[in-house]
């Protein structure tokens, strides 16, 4: 009974004492901010007036400015402004201001009241009518806005995504290339290997005249026009000439690809591996001898730790094929590989009729050069394995390939000036688009891409497919990774039939 007495008395007092601290509490309260993303994501596609209902008790935005209209080619009026506060996701809206939009610049800081203006969709760009200058605060100014590099492909297929965002378009090249005497007014299509996007140059910007580089990044911000059925077509707009910086004016033409390859067969890897490469130009081997290399780096292949030699590294790290007889027609594929020239491994269907230019038993024969005789070229397992082609049938520590790809990431890869060399490719790059610093390796700076490693024994074929245009020197259609799951009685076509494609 004791006891009884004793619980009621301490209910009673936690039910009193919770009753004072819920009376002194003050509660939570709602922000007075909301992100972008949810406003963008108000609209339905009618004029809707924003309030505290529908904005969730938000009432104004933080956001960075992006618009610049010192250069005379933005929407006339227009203040563009950015945030990330929503999961990260960075989302732009632009604003009317008239003439107030100019005194405002990018790196400000600005808080603006949107309660009771106007979410509409204007000929294809969103906007919020009604603000004026007195509902916007600015914070500070000399802002860092980070740089934000998007595909053209990602602005294509989500328009809405990026629009009224501040984003860089890298390695941007005109199609067809400018003459030595065109400039950026008007609109030109921009290709970056992703797909083709219309740069837009008022006549009377303050750069109009200046001249359209080969090869530049674009600094800019996308903006849509509205076409049928509602249909968001994006265009991009540089702010000022400073927006356009000028890369390598030279065009460096690959004069072999690698299109595909196959690392590991269904059964017994053996003598069947085998990279599919393509020609972009009538090729006479022996008058102009290459060289395939592949690298595995799996754990038990020797010498261990950062290849010291690169691809040249040899014993089980990399293995060599010279290609010093045969030829190959712009535009056709070629082989090099295992003597088995089967489409997948032991009793597939016969590839001995197609252009193999260098092929013999790797299980029997050391490299070229150098390279252990090993019963897989390209490892099983998660470790980076890679493919580069050379323009000289002598490969040393200091040979930059013309054409490379790499699968998976893992490994000893690169350490202090000590790694697998690339080349200018859809992947990789030898100075950083964005920094300008040098990075001739894989894993060094932004040359981290690589393939996806499959399953094994299973045999996929790893077609890469893409469009490369000789005339502009680049993949126009970037490659990606199309696993293609062969049977032993697979066709020929399997591999060849939608693969990739030059340009004539």
């Amino acid at each position: 009974m004791k006891k009884i007495f004793l619980y009621a008395f301490y209910l009673t007092s936690f039910i009193s004492l919770g009753g004072c601290v819920k009376d002194t509490y003050p509660g939570a309260e709602i922000s007075p901010y909301i992100a972008i993303f949810d406003i963008r994501n108000l609209y339905r596609g009618e004029d809707l007036v924003l309030n505290r209902d529908n904005m969730k008790g938000g009432t104004r935005l933080a956001a960075m400015v992006v618009s610049d209209h010192s250069g005379g080619n933005l929407p006339e009026g227009l203040l563009v402004v950015q945030d990330a506060r929503r999961l990260s996701a960075l989302r732009g809206i632009s604003i009317p201001l008239g003439a107030d939009a100019a005194s405002f610049v990018p790196g400000d800081s600005v808080i603006i009241h949107v309660e009771g203006k106007t979410l509409s969709r204007v000929n294809g760009i969103l906007e919020i009518k009604g603000v004026t200058r007195g509902d916007i605060e600015k914070v500070s100014s000399g802002n860092e806005i980070p740089i934000n590099r998007v595909t053209i492909g990602q602005m294509q297929t989500s328009p809405d995504t990026y629009e009224s965002t501040l984003s860089v378009i890298v390695k941007g090249t005109f199609d067809p290339l400018p003459t030595p005497t065109d400039v950026l007014s008007g609109d030109k299509t921009l290709n970056d290997g992703f797909g083709d996007i219309i740069l837009h140059t008022e006549a009377a910007a303050s750069f109009a005249k200046d001249p359209a580089f080969v090869n530049a990044n674009y600094f800019g911000i996308v903006f849509n026009t509205q076409v049928k059925e509602g249909q968001l077509v994006p265009q991009f707009r540089v702010r000022t000439g400073a927006d356009v910086r000028k890369l390598s004016s030279d065009i460096q033409v690959a004069p072999v690809l690698i299109t595909g390859f196959m690392s590991d067969v269904a059964g017994g890897d053996g003598n069947y591996e085998y990279v599919q490469l393509m020609a972009t130009t009538d090729i006479d081997f022996a008058a102009t001898p290459y060289a395939v290399v592949v690298t595995n780096n799996a754990n038990a292949s020797t010498p261990t730790g950062y290849p010291s030699q690169g691809w040249a590294t040899g014993n089980m790290r990399t293995y060599k094929f010279s290609l010093s007889q045969g030829k190959a027609a712009k535009g056709t594929f070629f082989y090099v590989g295992g003597a088995g020239k089967k489409i997948n491994g032991s009793g597939s269907t016969d590839m001995a009729t197609s252009n193999w230019v260098r092929a013999f038993d790797y299980t029997k024969n050391d490299g070229d050069g150098f390279g252990l005789k090993t019963g897989g070229l390209l490892p099983n397992s998660g470790n980076a394995s890679g493919i580069a082609v050379f323009k000289d049938s002598a490969v040393t520590v200091n040979s930059t390939p013309v054409d490379v790809i790499f699968i998976a990431t893992g490994g000893s890869l690169y350490q202090s000036g000590k790694g697998y060399r690339i080349a200018n490719t859809d992947f990789y790059d030898i100075i950083n688009p964005i920094t300008m610093a040098q990075q001739p390796f894989y894993r060094q700076g932004s040359n981290t891409l690589s393939l996806v490693y499959n399953t094994a024994d299973l045999g996929y074929f790893n077609m890469l497919g893409g469009m490369y245009n000789p005339a502009l020197g680049k993949w126009v259609r970037a490659r990606a990774q199309n696993n293609r799951l062969l049977t032993k009685s697979s066709p020929l076509s399997d591999i060849e039939g939608e693969g990739a494609t030059v340009l004539k």
